[in-house]
Order: C-alpha cells, then sequence, then structure tokens
C-alpha cells in the first residue's frame, strides 16, 4: 500500500510562521469504504488566511489544531473511486489540506469537479477557485456597484483584489 505524505501544523507561530510550526509525516494511506474516492494532490495553494488560522483565536472560523493536517485547497485527479459521482480520471478542487493523497466521501460538499475547458488545475486555486469565487460573488453580491460609480479595491495586488478589478473591467464599471 502506498503512503500518504502529509504536512503538519505542529506548533503556534510567534510573528512569521517558521519551519518549527511544521512537522512532515507519513501514514498508511487506508483502504476506500463505501462512497469514498482516493485523489492524488497536484498543487498545492498558500493562501493568506492560512496565517490567521494558525492563532489560537476564533475569527470567522475556528482555529487550526495543534497536529491537524494544515488546511488549505488543492487539486489533483481521482486515482480509486467507489463513487457512482466521481470516475478515475475526474480532475477535482477540495479543501482538505497539504497532502500527498486525500481520502474523501463522494458527496463531500468541499469537492468540486475542475472542468480544464475552464482554465488548468492551478487556476483553479486562483482566479476560477476560491479567491476568484471571493473577488466575484464579494463584488456582484456585496460590492453591487453601479456604472459611473468609482471603484476602490484596497489590495488590488493580491489573489482578490486583482481578480475584483478584472471582474468589474469585464462588466464596464
Amino acid at each position: 500500500m502506498s503512503t500518504n505524505k502529509r504536512v503538519l501544523f505542529a506548533k503556534r507561530p510567534l510573528g512569521e510562521p517558521d519551519d518549527d510550526c511544521f512537522k512532515i509525516d507519513e501514514v498508511e494511506i487506508p483502504a476506500l469504504g463505501p462512497n469514498e474516492i482516493l485523489i492524488k494532490t497536484c498543487w498545492l495553494s498558500l493562501d493568506p488566511y492560512m496565517r490567521g488560522r494558525m492563532n489560537d483565536m476564533k475569527s470567522y472560523t475556528e482555529p487550526m489544531q495543534i497536529g491537524d493536517v494544515m488546511t488549505g485547497e488543492s487539486t489533483g485527479i481521482v486515482e480509486q473511486s467507489n463513487s457512482d459521482k466521481w470516475q478515475v480520471g475526474d480532475r477535482v478542487a477540495a479543501h482538505m489540506g497539504w497532502q500527498t493523497y486525500i481520502v474523501a466521501k463522494g458527496d463531500d460538499a468541499r469537492l468540486m469537479k475542475v472542468d480544464l475547458d475552464n482554465g488548468s488545475l492551478s487556476a483553479h486555486l486562483g482566479v476560477v477557485g476560491m479567491p476568484g469565487r471571493t473577488a466575484y460573488f464579494g463584488l456582484t453580491e456585496v460590492g453591487k456597484p453601479k456604472a459611473g460609480e468609482t471603484l476602490v479595491v484596497a489590495a488590488a495586488s493580491g489573489a482578490v483584489g486583482s481578480a475584483v478589478g478584472q471582474i468589474a473591467k469585464i462588466l464596464g464599471l
């Protein structure tokens, strides 16, 4: 049986995280149960929200616990499937942390089928993924700017902010 290499959260950082905040381990990949799939990770995302989750304080989401697999988005390819929803070879985006393999229920809401016609696997971690969705819905559902208004994006150099600028331009704002 193959092993799964994982990056674990080992220590809360004081200031910038360093190597001591992480630990790499390997565990056996379990046999799949009913409705489970095995995903081989191809790409991992490194996003600003991850640093906030390292703090031991409540925010918009719970903090990570020591020993957790490092939180994060990933994309990969289904290598085995016991699910009617997923076929071997399907591309998937998942919020399942930093590890080489992911075992997940086929109906897990954190899984999203990737259509390569809408960008590469790596693009699904950026403009087509969570940062792009945050930009689009933040702009169109929360901000709701109207033609003629001035749009100011405070962090336009980041993944979300740069996507907001591009989407606004496409929408004629």
